[in-house]
């Protein structure tokens, strides 16, 4: 797809321009989102109709199994055929009766069952009641925005899943489960001011819109931290020589490149190439943490009992976006963790300790599923295994 920006991406920052508004959905639900929607994508539905009716569906009964919808949300979405739509989800076993299409102001909701949500066994979507809350509300505001108003049901799907993967800060990759009806109506958000820019497989939320966005773009900081952190003294000292650089590449192992290209390539991330050359080349020097770490590190723990399960989890949704693993840093912000940079290695050394996640060494951006969370069936896809980094090379001199 080759489509230019309609129009200049416009500054909310400008002179006479609002405030930009705060963002929906931390990190964590953030990655709900897309857990919601990669759901919806694996359902085998008629269309874009009946996915966007499902959506809508599955957020309310994500928690338990039942959700309660009224004629008057049925109406909102605007479907051309709303009964096509109904009888699609009834297809795989949701109950739905038809006091649904009863759209008076005085009619009550009709519950709706959704019978692979109401398992205590491997849910497909385990949200806690706020995040469950928070991601509702995030659907009904992307899906009322202002320039999808007058568009198709298909193009308010698309832009939920856009959303959800992008942000307003820099171009993203297309999602991978973006369903193919939603493709023709990508020029449409882009004419209509959702999208800033479209071009080839990429593309970009318009400002207006950047509240909407389920990504964050990392802070400058994020830019030196690979395995680990490096510290402000580190940043500082490190000079940049491409040729070392060059050179330092040609000597490393084919899978260690493809790993540094990799990140070097990665449109989410969008770091610098001295930045990483900084990461794969320098590391922090190692030795015992100070005793007021380890006092914050055991109230940290004391507050997160069981942070395991979710920061594996996390290494897999970030590898499935990015092609390769988080850093220490990523890692912190996107699980929410509010701790010093010291602090923060500390608690990614004890999940590795406990098996919840494992690295390759000291090569950065490694972070991935350990055997504990192996055993709870926390894995990496097989084919994106066989393209984990080697022992790292030694660095040139």
């Amino acid at each position: 797809m080759q489509t230019s920006a309609a129009h200049a991406p416009q500054s909310v920052a400008a002179v006479g321009e609002p405030e930009p508004l705060p963002l929906l959905l931390s990190e964590e639900r953030g990655r709900a989102a897309r857990r919601l929607l990669g759901h919806v994508a694996s359902l085998p539905l008629p269309g874009p109709e009946a996915r966007l009716f499902a959506v809508m569906v599955t957020i309310r009964a994500a928690r338990g199994g039942v959700g309660n919808v009224t004629g008057m949300d049925l109406n909102a979405l605007r479907l051309s055929d709303p009964h096509e739509a109904v009888t699609a989800l009834r297809s795989l076993g949701w109950q739905i009766a038809d006091t649904v299409f009863d759209s008076g102001p005085a009619a009550p909701p009709t519950p709706v069952t959704v019978p692979e949500l109401s398992t205590e066994v491997d849910h497909p979507l385990p949200l806690g009641r706020e995040s469950r809350s928070r991601v509702s509300g995030w659907t009904a505001k992307t899906m009322s925005a202002k320039p999808l108003r007058k568009l198709p049901p298909a193009a308010r799907l698309a832009a939920l899943y856009l959303a959800a993967h992008g942000t307003a800060g820099r171009l993203a990759p297309l999602p991978a489960d973006l369903p193919a009806a939603c493709l023709p109506t990508l020029p449409a958000l882009l004419e209509k001011g959702f999208l800033a820019e479209l071009s080839g497989d990429a593309y970009r939320l318009d400002p207006r819109v950047g509240h909407l966005a389920g990504v964050r773009v990392p802070a400058e900081d994020d830019d030196a931290a690979g395995s680990g952190d490096r510290s402000p003294a580190a940043r500082r000292r490190f000079r940049f020589d491409p040729e070392a650089w060059a050179a330092w590449k040609d000597a490393a192992s084919p899978a260690l490149r493809r790993h540094v290209e990799s990140v070097e390539g990665c449109a989410l991330c969008a770091l610098t190439v001295p930045a990483v050359a900084q990461a794969f080349t320098t590391s922090a020097p190692a030795g015992p943490a100070a005793p007021p770490a380890l006092v914050r590190l055991r109230q940290w723990r004391e507050g997160h009992p069981a942070p395991g399960p979710e920061a594996a989890a996390f290494t897999v949704d970030f590898r499935a976006r990015h092609g390769h693993g988080p850093s220490f840093r990523q890692l912190g912000r996107g699980m929410g963790w509010k701790v010093s940079r010291e602090v923060r290695g500390l608690v990614v050394e004890h999940l590795v300790r406990d098996g919840w996640l494992t690295g390759t060494g000291s090569v950065p951006w490694t972070l991935r599923p350990g055997h504990a969370a192996q055993e709870q069936g926390i894995t990496l896809p097989a084919a994106r295994a066989a393209g984990t980094a080697e022992t790292p090379v030694p660095r040139p001199t």
